[in-house]
């Protein structure tokens, strides 16, 4: 537990980094549409993991809706991008997500059954809560462009719905 709990503060730091920097230099709007979509992805990655090693129909149920959904989300993104000539650009929170994304999906890899179920959902619960902090911290007030804030805002309603959804699932694997 305690080393879930460090994974989600180097998380937290990783994404909420960009608020301490914001008062000085807030994201811009190339490299908030990089940082949403590099943690859509995240959480795709995670949930397809999920998918191939659980055997619980209800992480697997979550795990195909987190799929679902965060892929429509990031479709709507790079639609977005598109259409208002944007290119998504690369940063140290994008990449430091990244970075420690894999850490996170390597350690799950080496855990079966239960074990899995339960570290995938309390990875899940963490996650989205870091997630929502830093869209409703951070990337929806740095946004400049109304149409990416509403997006965000979109995304932040389900993202939080996920996030209760993840707290019900981890208290029911216990």
């Amino acid at each position: 537990m305690l080393k879930t709990s460090l994974r989600v503060s180097a998380a937290a730091a990783l994404l909420l980094g960009a608020s301490g920097a914001a008062h000085a230099a807030a994201p811009t709007d190339p490299q908030i549409a990089h940082i949403a979509y590099t943690a859509g992805n995240i959480d795709i990655a995670a949930a397809k993991q999920a998918l191939a090693r659980s055997h619980n129909k209800a992480v697997r149920d979550f795990a195909a809706e987190m799929v679902r959904d965060h892929a429509a989300v990031n479709d709507q993104a790079l639609a977005l991008v598109k259409k208002l000539h944007v290119t998504p650009e690369p940063n140290s929170t994008s990449t430091a997500l990244s970075k420690q994304a894999a850490v996170t999906l390597r350690r799950l890899s080496h855990l079966h059954g239960r074990s899995f179920d339960r570290a995938y959902a309390r990875n899940e619960v963490a996650y989205h809560k870091t997630v929502n902090s830093a869209l409703a911290g951070t990337l929806i007030p740095s946004a400049n462009n109304g149409e990416l804030k509403s997006l965000l805002q979109t995304g932040l309603t389900l993202f939080r719905e996920h996030q209760h959804h993840a707290e019900h699932l981890a208290a029911s694997l216990r």
